[in-house]
């Protein structure tokens, strides 16, 4: 099919390895959960008392002075101190085996193929960085809610559909299972669709 809508009369041999996969419930959810999980920042940190800056020196005698004994002005009671079970960095990454990986995309590209929610074109970009020019080729497409998949990065194709609620475009190289699920359509170009074959055979 073309941009435009209009039957190329092409046709494209894909294998039975990579596109007549059985769906894996189990193991589809493993490879999201994992890819989610490891784009979490983790960032978050706070000090504890031995972190907190100041506090060397003791505040006021330890008798005399009526208050209640202290060593330092940081401690977690006081007002500045240090937290007792401070919240620290910490990495969500799950462990997924490559094969269980190329596993997950393959079922989940059957699948897309299985319910007509993939559609493979023979090529899909603009000439200039327009919104105009990419929302007309996906309505000539009868699209939507779609993942625009290209074989190389194409700025332009990018910066023309960044505005357009529900689309995103992606290469090869950032194609993920989220994304793949996340929208209603996915299209695809022939020579994106041809390295698939080579990259979760």
């Amino acid at each position: 099919m073309n941009s435009d809508g209009a039957d190329s009369g092409k046709k494209l041999d894909l294998s039975d390895v990579t596109c007549d996969a059985k769906y894996n419930e189990a193991l589809v959810h493993q490879v999201v959960t994992a890819y989610m999980a490891g784009a979490r920042s983790g960032t978050r940190a706070q000090k504890n008392r031995s972190a907190v800056a100041g506090g060397g020196a003791k505040p006021f005698n330890q008798k005399g002075t009526g208050r209640a004994r202290a060593g330092t002005i940081r401690s977690p009671i006081w007002r500045g101190g240090g937290k007792v079970f401070p919240a620290e960095t910490q990495v969500f990454d799950q462990k997924v085996n490559r094969k269980m990986y190329s596993g997950g995309m393959r079922a989940i590209l059957s699948e897309l193929l299985r319910t007509e929610r993939m559609t493979i074109v023979d090529g899909f970009s603009v000439a200039e960085p327009k919104t105009s020019l990419v929302a007309g080729q996906l309505k000539a497409l009868g699209k939507s809610d779609v993942l625009i998949v290209t074989e190389e990065p194409d700025q332009a194709l990018v910066l023309g559909a960044r505005n357009i609620p529900n689309v995103e475009v992606t290469d090869l190289s950032g194609l993920n299972p989220y994304s793949l699920l996340k929208h209603e359509d996915v299209v695809i170009t022939a020579e994106a669709v041809s390295k698939l074959e080579g990259m979760f055979s």
